[in-house]
């Protein structure tokens, strides 16, 4: 089937989603939380294809492995999906204007979003999942690394649909060529939105070329800045968590930033990360602080390279300021807009840091790696939006809505 018939079908059940009752919704994603527990063997099978393809050495390695307790977790969410309020006919505003008009603004679904990302298979359970809740219908356009896993995936998804009446084509995976990205970034007249997921390099390109509205979400280059007045043993913690929890996610740290006056600690946060083996590229005020107690095939001088960089691995960089204002330009200057933290005990620094980090989610004495739509108690995720139109930090279910007015009147007409 050509792309542009697959997306003329998706519209049509984004149409017919609208008349959808939200109780059957909610029915079928407790099912699908079902059914992805009773194929996780299934999945399992269709992901190792996927990852006997990769290097087990390449950043994106852990980002494309399913194993049964990501199902699991993967379930979980969905279920916590369906348990969240309905985004959808909510009323926003509303007036009743002096001529009797009776004036509405409410949430509705966008129609057909459209989803590119890369070796994440759990994104299209977790996009689909938000998707739907919203009322929307989704294109999704994964790649090549994960189509194994990604075609499973949606026949699992497709199955429960045709069990609840509900249109199959309310999901499209489109086929993992470059073409069809081409093609799917200008389809103007089927898709409302396109959310990419993935690289910078991604991102870019589908902001670049893309015809339709676009979100950014996805890459982020996460800073936790070490100030004069921090405590050494939160810092110890929330420095380790946020870079070796996940470390190729979005929201693992990548540059430590730390105060001169605090560089005696550094040998402390470097002993917890060896734990890990942290690869570290120190600047040239940090190398003599800790090159006597790391190893030498971890430790490396940084180069400005170093810094804004997204290293999706057990790698970070450490650099030196001797101000707070210093650290704050600092991060401004390479951040993503993603996350960014302050480890301090001066509340004054904290609300000023507030003020002036210009991301979408900022911290004080507590790890990045919190930044995730679950966490934020949102039930799941379907990106982090880096951008400041319309969603900001994590997005899920009130981000993929938009709305409309709704006016009702007895015969009213406008005098000339």
């Amino acid at each position: 089937m050509k792309i542009e018939q697959q997306l003329q079908k998706t519209l049509e059940a984004s149409q017919k989603l609208n008349l959808v009752e939200h109780d059957r919704i909610v029915a079928f994603l407790k099912e699908l939380a079902a059914q992805a527990r009773s194929n996780t063997d299934l999945i399992l099978d269709e992901n190792k294809k996927d990852l006997e393809r990769m290097d087990p050495e390449d950043t994106k390695y852990d980002r494309l492995k399913l194993t049964k307790e990501r199902i699991e977790g993967i379930a979980s969410d969905i279920e916590n999906v369906a348990g969240l309020e309905n985004p959808v006919g909510k009323i926003l505003k509303e007036t009743v204007r002096p001529n009797g008009l009776q004036i509405q603004k409410i949430t509705v679904p966008f129609g057909v979003i459209g989803i590119i990302y890369e070796a994440r298979p759990n994104v299209t359970f977790d996009v689909f999942a938000l998707c739907l809740k919203s009322g929307n219908a989704c294109v999704l356009k994964g790649g090549s690394d994960a189509i194994y896993s990604n075609t499973v995936i949606v026949s699992i998804i497709q199955q429960v649909l045709k069990q609840f009446n509900i249109d199959e084509n309310t999901v499209t995976l489109l086929p993992a060529g470059r073409e069809e990205t081409n093609e799917m970034l200008r389809a103007r007249a089927y898709i409302d939105l396109i959310i990419p997921r993935g690289s910078q390099g991604l991102i870019n390109f589908v902001r670049d070329n893309a015809t339709i509205p676009v979100i950014e979400t996805g890459a982020g280059i996460c800073h936790t800045y070490f100030d004069e007045f921090g405590d050494a043993e939160k810092g110890t913690e929330i420095i380790f968590n946020a870079k070796t929890r996940r470390p190729s996610v979005c929201n693992a740290l990548d540059c430590l930033v730390i105060h001169s006056s605090r560089l005696n600690e550094l040998p402390k946060f470097a002993e917890k990360l060896l734990e890990e083996n942290v690869v570290i590229y120190a600047d040239e005020r940090s190398m003599p602080e800790i090159s006597n107690v790391y190893p030498e095939d971890l430790l490396f001088e940084a180069t400005e390279e170093s810094f804004g960089t997204e290293f999706l691995s057990l790698k970070m960089s450490v650099k030196t300021v001797d101000s707070f204002e210093e650290a704050i330009k600092q991060i401004n200057t390479h951040s993503s807009k993603h996350s960014e933290a302050i480890i301090t005990e001066d509340n004054a620094r904290i609300e000023i840091f507030r003020k002036v980090i210009d991301a979408s989610s900022v911290y004080s004495n507590a790890s990045t790696a919190f930044t995730d739509g679950a966490q934020f108690g949102l039930g799941a995720e379907i990106g982090i939006s880096t951008q400041k139109l319309h969603a900001r930090g994590p997005m899920a279910l009130e981000e993929l809505t938009s709305y409309k007015w709704i006016i009702e009147g007895n015969g009213q007409t406008r005098p000339k």
